[in-house]
């Protein structure tokens, strides 16, 4: 699973990755600056190509919570709004990551056998 982070310190970039890779999922972050194109077509990319996206509300931008928010419900994309993720908090959440896309994967199979 492709797991998106906005806002937060850059500093727990690199220990958030190495939970993610530990439980099997590749995570990806944006700093939550929306100043320029550039930046808003990041946020915008993180997105769309991840299955799901942590929103941090501690430290972000407010047009970053708001454009992610948009552009997270015009993908359909799942979105968990937290006021800070530490890598603790993402090691707890990821089990219930790996349970939920399994359950998804098996009623998939169901769907698709019926």
């Amino acid at each position: 699973m492709r797991i998106g982070v906005i806002g937060g310190l850059d500093r727990n970039a690199r220990e958030l990755e190495e939970v993610a890779r530990a439980g099997g999922h590749e995570l990806h972050t944006h700093n939550g600056v929306v100043v320029g194109r550039a930046s808003s077509a990041g946020l915008r990319a993180l997105i769309v190509r991840s299955d799901l996206v942590f929103l941090l509300t501690g430290i972000n931008s407010h047009n970053a919570v708001h454009l992610a928010k948009r552009t997270a419900r015009q993908f359909g994309r799942p979105l968990r709004i937290v006021r800070r993720l530490s890598p603790a908090h993402l090691a707890a959440y990821l089990p219930a990551l790996t349970a939920s896309a399994a359950s998804q994967a098996t009623a998939a199979v169901l769907r698709h056998a019926a």
